[in-house]
């Protein structure tokens, strides 16, 4: 017996339906990100492993997928490793090259290895997917789209303004009720050495980072095995928990870090956003949320995470400052800051919201009936003036019966059916009938792409 063929775990395939969808969440994006003056590239599904390795902190590089050498990967391999069973090094022995984790690292190598050809401030955007090899489950995925858009060569905070805009206006276009998370990672190095670890900041971020997936009493086992002291422990806990209006954490934060250089650096760095966001005006919910960390250890300020209010998902987009990822590159003091949008994410909770536009399954807006070859020919000419005003028709292939080609336009969700029978085809009309009710009408040929346009 064959094997009955399947998808890779955290894999999908999408029918057609899914990717009219798909395409309804990329054009809202992509449309956005127009607005506000980004300019798209694109760069290679896989990057040397020495372009990926040591950017996303030792759990990241645990999800990197790696690409086996071509040829005979094992030639020259020393058999101690493979007897030994030490995968670490001899995964750097068997592969040069991984499937990309995200999109801001190889943006990163794309701007220093451009760095003649672009004008700094560079604003691009960049929707492509990426891959983790993560364990799948609801809302994570080993292979899922990015929708990324950073701007490089500026450290002025009216970009995280900027940004969080454009978050506004995507969800809004997209109907979903959004809470925007904001924090700052130098407000968290300056916890840090308020409560005596400054040397643990990535310890703390990796670890705060779990807080709405396993909860404060998990995180605090974490952080005991990462080596914080029970005191340290017990400091961080209420200040996580920091609570009141925007402006109450705030000042809250401001006096906690009075002390610390770094701590008030970024509590004036999240004033000024925040202040300025609101100035603006949001339909988003803005909270400052001290236990935001963001696991990634290339962000230095802002960070960013939005979740949806009415769906039980995880974050649906995220971001931040980098200060200096390009210096891993050999090019120093470019700062960056950017946001990207997890498409995959975002689709579940349009089908959970049902919010999805009702057309927008459906590639064709009308189809028109097979009834024999002269039928067809003036179909295929009315056809062709209504593509020619930007209206998507086909018509059936074949001559069958009426309720099979009525079955077909049901079933594809097109909206219209139009007839041209012996009497339509004698007085140079057409029947149109609406789907969605059965009504129907006859026209002038030439009146019906006006008809169609108007519903």
């Amino acid at each position: 017996m064959a094997q009955k063929p399947s998808t890779p775990k955290g894999t999908r395939d999408f029918s057609p339906v899914e990717m009219a969808r798909r395409n309804y969440i990329f054009d809202t994006i992509r449309e956005a990100f127009r607005l506000f003056g980004f300019r798209q590239i694109e760069t290679p599904a896989m990057e040397n492993l020495s372009t990926l390795m040591g950017k996303y902190g030792e759990e990241g590089d645990k999800l990197l997928f790696k690409i086996l050498n071509s040829g005979d990967y094992l030639k020259g391999v020393d058999r101690a490793l493979i007897d030994n069973n030490d995968t670490v090094r001899l995964a750097t022995k068997l592969c040069d090259r991984g499937l990309r984790y995200d999109l801001t690292v190889p943006f990163a190598r794309f701007v220093v290895q451009h760095r003649e050809e672009i004008q700094l401030p560079f604003k691009r955007f960049q929707i492509q997917p990426v891959w983790r090899a993560d364990r799948p489950q609801k809302g994570r995925y080993r292979e899922f789209y990015q929708c990324d858009a950073d701007v490089v060569g500026s450290d002025s905070l009216l970009n995280e303004i900027e940004l969080l805009q454009l978050e506004d206006l995507v969800f809004s276009r997209l109907g979903i009720r959004v809470a925007i998370k904001l924090n700052n990672r130098k407000i968290l190095a300056g916890i840090a050495e308020l409560i005596g670890e400054p040397d643990k900041l990535i310890d703390i971020t990796v670890a705060i980072d779990k807080i709405d997936k396993i909860g404060l009493e998990k995180v605090n086992e974490e952080l005991a095995e990462r080596g914080l002291s029970a005191e340290a422990i017990e400091r961080l806990s209420p200040i996580l928990a920091i609570s009141g209006t925007n402006a109450e954490r705030i000042q809250a934060l401001e006096t906690l870090l009075a002390d610390s250089e770094t701590g008030r650096k970024g509590v004036e760095e999240l004033r000024t956003v925040v202040e300025g966001a609101e100035a603006l005006g949001l339909k988003a919910q803005l909270d400052i949320d001290v236990s935001l960390a963001r696991g990634l250890n290339y962000y230095t300020g802002t960070i960013i995470e939005v979740k949806a209010l009415d769906a039980e998902i995880g974050s649906i987009s995220g971001g931040g400052r980098y200060d200096n990822l390009t210096g891993v590159f050999g090019l120093q003091g470019i700062s960056g800051v950017g946001i990207s949008f997890g498409a995959d994410r975002i689709y579940d909770v349009l089908a959970a919201l049902d919010l999805f536009p009702s057309d927008s399954a459906s590639a064709t807006r009308v189809l028109f009936a097979n009834f024999g070859d002269a039928e067809a020919c003036r179909s295929l000419a009315i056809i062709k003036q209504l593509r020619g005003a930007g209206i998507s028709a086909e018509i059936y292939p074949d001559n069958a019966k009426m309720k099979k080609q009525i079955g077909y336009a049901n079933a594809l969700g097109v909206p219209y059916f139009a007839i041209i029978g012996e009497t339509e085809l004698a007085e140079g009309t057409v029947t149109v009938k609406r789907m969605s009710d059965g009504s129907q009408s006859t026209v002038k040929a030439e009146e019906l792409p006006q008809i169609l346009k108007l519903d």
